[in-house]
């Protein structure tokens, strides 16, 4: 008894786990053959013959098929146009007219800034244009007096060039007049500050009677043009490579063959709307050894904002993969190992090798098996069961 005992305790540390129950069963029948006496010789000998029976397999051919995996990557999410509004003349504010989270469209108008002082201006510089245009007409009518003087010997010309030279200095007085105009309307205009583009208004720090100006540190608001929306990323100096074939190809030549991505947002759901890769930074940041991404996705419906994260997933696709259940698998010092089925219907443990990507319930199995090869999937052991020694897998299965 002491021999068997040490046997199967020498087998407990080599098999896996889910063997663990078909030899607990017979470490336990041994157990009782050595401390029953032969009053229960009877009993224990149909305890171990209980023992030796083992569990039935479910096991499963290994076939190529295709499979796609998502590839995840975080993500940052900006809209398409993320513009500061910001003033371009000083003063304070009397009027809000929208409110953040509004949705505006380009040229609608969102604060209003005192208008008196240019207003003013605007009125000044209307008054400057006019007394210029008296001045030119006075200055054309004597350059036009002592042009004929001149004609005539009267004047010498002398004369009739200074009063030629006032005419053109009061021209250009009157230019300058309607500068000064143009800009002082520009002004009175600038205090309506209006959308610059369709969007979602923004962060609205300042209120009414706020005092505001060009040279202030934070924008009035930001209008985000939302309609797409831009996911940014990064992959990786592998990524790169695998996605150039190994610098066999050019970055955009591998951008225009990648497939539509898509996105998984912060609470766990796939967005509804799949993506396309644009842009791939031409450098890779040294500091992180990657490189940026960025994705255009659609938001018809305006469910996404600037500022939300989520995960973009890039589709890979594997052809002629041989993909098995995770369960199948169990690991032994860092290795993945599966039991396939062997000569007299008997399993063997069998080191495998598997894609590096996995959906979380499979592998992608790259080395250690054959198509076609079968594998136990279920209820592991070390044989069949003892009535089906001998008998084909096929004959196993059919019978179940």
């Amino acid at each position: 008894m002491y021999l068997i005992s040490k046997t199967l305790a020498n087998m407990v540390k080599h098999v896996n786990i889910r063997q663990g129950l078909y030899l607990s069963a017979m470490v336990a029948a041994a157990a009782i053959m050595s401390s029953c006496g032969k009053k229960d010789e009877a009993a224990a000998a149909a305890a171990a013959a209980a023992a030796q029976q083992a569990p039935q397999l479910k096991v499963e051919a290994v076939s190529p098929t295709t499979s796609t995996l998502l590839k995840k990557f975080p993500a940052t999410l900006e809209g398409k146009t993320d513009i500061q509004v910001r003033p371009q003349v000083s003063g304070f504010l009397t009027s809000v007219n929208v409110d953040e989270g509004a949705s505006v469209k380009k040229g609608q108008v969102l604060f209003t800034i005192d208008q008196v002082q240019f207003q003013a201006a605007v009125e000044q510089a209307q008054a400057a244009v006019a007394a210029a245009k008296t001045a030119v007409d006075n200055a054309k009518i004597i350059e036009s007096q002592n042009k004929l003087l001149y004609d005539k010997g009267i004047i010498s010309s002398i004369v009739w060039q200074q009063s030629d030279n006032a005419l053109k200095q009061a021209q250009a007085q009157l230019n300058q007049a309607n500068a000064a105009l143009v800009s002082a309307r520009k002004n009175l205009d600038y205090t309506v500050v209006t959308a610059p583009s369709d969007g979602i208004v923004g962060k609205i720090p300042f209120r009414v009677g706020s005092l505001v100006s060009p040279s202030m540190a934070e924008p009035l608001t930001t209008v985000s043009d939302i309609s797409e929306m831009y996911a940014y990323f990064s992959l990786t100096e592998k990524d790169l490579l695998d996605m150039t074939a190994g610098g066999t190809t050019t970055v955009n030549q591998g951008i225009s063959a990648m497939p539509e991505v898509k996105l998984f947002l912060a609470n766990g759901t796939e967005y509804p709307y799949s993506g396309k890769v644009e842009t791939i930074s031409g450098v890779v940041d040294k500091s992180t050894g990657a490189a940026r991404v960025r994705a255009l996705f659609p938001n018809p419906n305006h469910e996404l904002l600037s500022g939300f994260t989520g995960t973009v997933a890039v589709p890979q696709t594997y052809e002629n993969a041989m993909v098995i259940p995770q369960r199948a698998t169990f690991e032994y010092q860092n290795l993945k190992f599966v039991f396939a089925v062997g000569d007299s219907s008997k399993v063997h443990m069998t080191p495998i090798q598997v894609a590096e990507l996995n959906d979380g319930q499979n592998y992608i199995v790259t080395g250690g098996l054959q198509p076609g090869q079968e594998i136990v999937v279920e209820g592991v052991g070390t044989a069949i069961t003892a009535r089906d020694e001998g008998k084909s897998i096929e004959a196993i299965k059919a019978q179940k």
